[in-house]
């Protein structure tokens, strides 16, 4: 089943990948007015709106365990074949999940099934990101990338035009994914923070993880990226995409 991965890797992975609050704001504009939502890849719930009617679809029996007590109710599924009636929901949302899908042209049709307006997608633009930590130490994670991510191009192939929002991250973000860390490059040293970072199971990271510590040491780290260590954000390309159907068409 997809995302079964998780099954072995998402151990504890509810206490590293919280939500943090101005990326939550913003998936929670971008659902707009609907009442009704199926979030999809829900992993341990985080970004889930609290104020709406909330259905849960999650593979992994791993990552359902650790939905917290009061979360939205979660039935056990795939993003290519969700066990949900056609038009049951205002709007589907899925964040930073595609990649784990895996047919996302499926997965992404049968969003589109479920919701009869909307459908809300936080995912990864290769094509806009120069991040220093794939950059410099772990190319393997942009070539990762570049085959797993589809491109906003192939996303609006699939299902049309939407509307595409920066996400830039925020300093000391608190949900503990790829790119958190930007302003913060020890966290990387750290093997339980890797263990919330999919990616980094899939590649051979230690020449990488050397690199970094021994430029942390010697402070070349530092010099090389001295701008950012005064930003309060970072654009590594993130984004929000939103879909707008007609109702009566669904």
């Amino acid at each position: 089943m997809p995302g079964a991965s998780y099954d072995a890797l998402g151990e504890g992975y509810a206490l590293r990948r919280r939500a943090d609050p101005r990326i939550a704001s913003a998936i929670w504009a971008a659902l707009g007015d609907a009442g009704t939502i199926v979030n999809v890849g829900a992993g341990a719930g985080s970004y889930e709106p609290t104020d709406r009617n909330v259905m849960a679809v999650e593979p992994s029996e791993t990552m359902i365990a650790q939905r917290p007590t009061g979360a939205a109710p979660c039935v056990r599924g795939s993003a290519e074949a969700l066990p949900l009636e056609a038009g049951a929901y205002d709007a589907a949302m899925a964040v930073l999940t595609i990649h784990h899908w895996s047919d996302w042209r499926a997965g992404l049709r049968e969003m589109r099934r479920v919701a009869r307006r909307r459908i809300v997608l936080l995912t990864f633009d290769v094509e806009a990101s120069d991040f220093w930590l794939t950059r410099d130490y772990f190319p393997a994670l942009m070539a990762l990338d570049r085959q797993i991510m589809p491109t906003l191009g192939a996303l609006a192939a699939e299902l049309g035009d939407f509307s595409a929002t920066p996400i830039p991250v925020p300093h000391d973000c608190v949900d503990g994914f790829l790119g958190a860390y930007w302003r913060r490059p020890h966290v990387y040293l750290d093997p339980l923070a890797r263990r919330s970072m999919s990616s980094f199971a899939k590649i051979e990271s230690e020449d990488g993880l050397r690199r970094l510590a021994s430029d942390l040491e010697s402070g070349a780290w530092r010099t090389r990226n001295a701008d950012l260590l005064t930003r309060d954000a970072l654009d590594i390309g993130y984004r929000l995409l939103r879909w707008e159907f007609d109702e009566r068409a669904s």
